[in-house]
């Protein structure tokens, strides 16, 4: 079991390639390329497009795990939400990355950036930007700024950003998104909302010789799950949890 749904009420991880070239947007492309992906996981059965050439195979939604996988002008995505195991969601991205080559043209060259991305949502009441002061702390040079009489804060983002490489082709961000707004502030009314944190792993540009996509994000997926355990659970997911508790 990962562990990760202990911390929070909802987590999930996806896998975004961005490409350098348009995706094949004709039918017999598209639809192939689904029906592969259904025959490997046969309970994602609800096909439908979106506006701006977006196509969208998933999973029926409930309060258990799922799964989708999307395809937009230049970008492929694939998500599993509340996986029993981390490894199965794993898998899923796998077998994507393992048929882009042959039925979308991928090739190594059209990578603008591969993207692994692990979040957690929590449900929350409240002013989230408070939040998110208590549990992880505001820079020492700011904190006077809510010394001043009647002040309310309304938005605090906290981000950081680095590279893992000397080249900085395999990039590290962890951000955060708040579901409150000045008008909840003002009524002093806060439903509950799904406050969000996100570590993403980016590889940019094109694979080299020799290097495929699988196991590109594999490379990205362990890098992820070593940051999340050693780091952001202790540092951040945990906090979070005992300053929502807390309210």
């Amino acid at each position: 079991m990962s562990g990760y749904g202990s911390f929070c009420e909802d987590y999930y991880l996806n896998l975004n390639l961005g490409t350098e070239m348009d995706l094949p947007q004709g039918r017999e492309s598209v639809l192939h390329f689904f029906e592969q992906i259904q025959r490997r996981f046969p309970s994602m059965e609800h096909f439908y497009g979106r506006e701006k050439q977006e196509f969208v195979l998933e999973e029926e939604k409930g309060q258990g795990p799922y799964r989708w996988v999307s395809i937009e002008p230049r970008r492929i995505n694939s998500g599993y939400v509340n996986p029993e195991r981390l490894e199965d969601a794993f898998l899923q991205h796998e077998t994507v990355l393992e048929l882009v080559p042959y039925e979308l043209s991928v090739s190594p060259l059209d990578c603008e950036s591969l993207g692994v991305v692990l979040g957690f949502d929590f449900t929350c009441r409240g002013n989230h930007s408070e939040v998110l002061a208590e549990a992880l702390g505001v820079t020492p040079a700011l904190e006077k700024f809510f010394t001043i009489p009647n002040s309310r804060m309304l938005s605090i983002d906290p981000a950081i950003q680095f590279a893992l490489d000397e080249d900085c082709k395999t990039q590290v961000r962890i951000s955060f998104e708040s579901r409150t707004t000045a008008y909840h502030i003002r009524s002093g009314e806060f439903p509950e909302e799904q406050l969000s944190v996100y570590l993403m792993l980016r590889r940019f540009e094109s694979l080299g010789p020799g290097e495929t996509y699988v196991d590109e994000f594999r490379r990205l997926a362990k890098l992820c799950r070593e940051i999340a355990d050693e780091h952001l659970v202790e540092s951040v997911l945990m906090p979070l949890q005992q300053a929502i508790s807390l309210r």
